[in-house]
């Protein structure tokens, strides 16, 4: 397999669950800063024009970032290993209904919010950008993270003391905010003593 690889917080989600998984994957580098992703020789490869994308020894292609996380888990899973998604019907469920709500409340605005405003020399002439809703997607986001907050009271991770996917997700992604001027809240302080919690982990670092 090879990983097609580059900067920003998707790829790191996909590099952090290999790195808790103890996996390592061929990757292929691709310059997002340069527009190489959305030049027809990548797009033969993901037609969306985004990063990261598998390819599997037949030569499929598996991209969106869940996908791809959850194909790892089910090929090198077993029982000597951490499983990020879930052991049972019950876990994985609960997994994927709050990488859901992470997704879509949280790293969506987070992320367009980042390319309608800062990002918005790179993206302008990439996609469709609305520069004048980037500052309520970033507050949506907050409030997202803010309601996230108060249910996160005595857990260690989303999914109580299960470290998954869905904390994946969120940590790279909040981690990518704060780089791109959307910081903590630190009045969210379950929210901050989780990030701090996971920003411990070795696979932090991917």
């Amino acid at each position: 397999m090879k990983l097609y690889n580059s900067v920003g917080p998707n790829p790191k989600v996909v590099r952090m669950f290999m790195a808790e998984l103890g996996v390592s994957i061929d990757t292929i580098e691709v310059d997002l800063m340069a527009g190489e992703n959305r030049k027809e020789a990548y797009m033969e490869v993901n037609v969306a024009g985004q990063c990261p994308a598998l390819v599997l020894d037949d030569g499929t292609i598996v991209a969106e970032i869940t996908a791809i996380c959850e194909y790892l888990n089910e090929i090198y899973t077993d029982d000597s290993k951490t499983d990020l998604i879930g052991t049972n019907p019950q876990e994985r469920a609960e997994t994927r209904m709050w990488a859901r709500r992470i997704d879509l409340n949280i790293l969506e605005p987070l992320t367009n919010g980042f390319r309608y405003a800062e990002g918005l020399p790179i993206f302008k002439d990439r996609m469709r950008t609305l520069p004048h809703a980037a500052e309520d997607l970033k507050t949506l986001a907050q409030e997202k993270i803010t309601w996230l907050d108060g249910l996160m009271d005595g857990k260690s991770y989303v999914c109580g003391e299960r470290f998954t996917l869905a904390d994946i997700l969120l940590y790279c992604f909040l981690e990518f905010g704060t780089q791109v001027g959307q910081a903590l809240n630190e009045e969210n302080k379950n929210i901050m003593s989780w990030y701090e919690r996971v920003k411990s982990r070795t696979s932090a670092s991917a």
